[in-house]
C-alpha cells in the first residue's frame, strides 16, 4: 500500500489529460459530513417502504450498500423500488455546509485536458455540491447513477460505459476516489488511481472495508489533501 503523500509527483502524471473525480468525500472533505444527511434520508426511506423500525432499516440499508455498491441497487434488486422516488428522497438535503473552495477550483482548472465527475449520486446532486464549492464550471460533464442504468461503482460495466460514452483514453487518465474498491476497475483499465482519505484518518470512524490495506495494490497514491495533491499538476 502506498504511503500518504501531500502533493503529486508531477512526472508521474505528465501523460494524464483525462481527470475523473468521484464526488462525495472526494471533491469535498470527509469532515463536512454531507453524506450524513443522505444517509439519514435513505434510512427513513427504507423504514417507510418496508415498514421497519429505524434500527432495522439502517441495518438493511448498510447491508445493501455493502453488497450492491449502493442502497438503491439493493432495493431495486430485492424490493423493486422506483429509483426516481428513492433518489429524490435521498438527495433532499441542505448544502449550506459546503463553502466555496477557490484554491481547489484553481487547481482543477489548471489541470491539462478534460475533467469529469463520476458519481453514484445524481447529476442534480453533483451540480448542487460542485456549484456550492465554486468548481462546477471546471468540469466537462457529470456521469451519474442514472447514466449508469443504476448499476453503481465499483461495477466494471459502469466504468466501461463511462469510458465509451465520453471517449476516455484510459492510458492517459487518472481517477480520484474515497473508496478503495471503487479504484479496482479504473486501475484495470490503465488509469492512475488516487485514494482520498480523511484528515487524521486514525481518529475518523469509517467501516473496515472503506480503508485501504496492504492488499490494495490497485491504489497508486493516497492523499488527505486533494487541493495540495493537484497543485503541482498544472498544464
Amino acid at each position: 500500500m502506498p504511503q500518504l503523500i501531500s502533493s503529486a509527483p508531477a512526472d508521474e502524471f505528465a501523460h494524464v489529460h483525462e481527470w475523473v473525480f468521484d464526488l462525495d468525500n472526494t471533491l469535498y472533505p470527509h469532515h463536512v459530513n454531507l453524506f450524513a444527511q443522505i444517509d439519514k434520508n435513505m434510512t427513513a426511506f427504507v423504514a417507510d417502504l418496508l415498514q421497519m423500525e429505524p434500527d432495522e432499516a439502517r441495518a438493511l440499508q448498510k447491508r445493501y450498500y455493502h453488497e450492491h455498491g449502493t442502497t438503491l441497487r439493493g432495493l431495486m434488486v430485492h424490493n423493486g423500488v422506483d429509483p426516481n422516488a428513492f433518489l429524490e428522497k435521498a438527495h433532499a438535503i441542505d448544502y449550506a455546509a459546503l463553502l466555496p473552495h477557490p484554491e481547489l477550483g484553481d487547481a482543477i482548472k489548471a489541470l491539462p485536458g478534460r475533467k469529469f465527475i463520476l458519481t453514484n449520486g445524481t447529476v442534480a446532486h453533483a451540480e448542487k455540491a460542485a456549484r456550492a464549492l465554486g468548481i462546477l464550471d471546471h468540469f466537462e460533464d457529470i456521469f451519474d447513477i442514472v447514466a449508469a442504468d443504476y448499476l453503481p461503482k465499483p461495477a466494471g460495466e459502469t466504468y466501461d460505459k463511462f469510458v465509451s460514452l465520453k471517449g476516455i483514453n484510459t492510458a492517459h487518465a487518472a481517477m480520484f476516489e474515497d473508496l478503495p474498491r471503487n479504484l479496482v476497475a479504473p486501475k484495470a483499465l490503465g488509469m492512475k488511481t488516487v485514494l482520498i482519505v480523511p484528515r487524521n484518518l486514525g481518529d475518523v470512524v469509517i467501516e473496515r472495508w472503506e480503508k485501504a490495506t496492504d492488499e490494495d495494490a490497485h491504489i497508486d497514491y493516497i492523499t488527505d489533501d486533494l487541493t495540495a495533491f493537484l497543485q503541482p499538476l498544472k498544464g
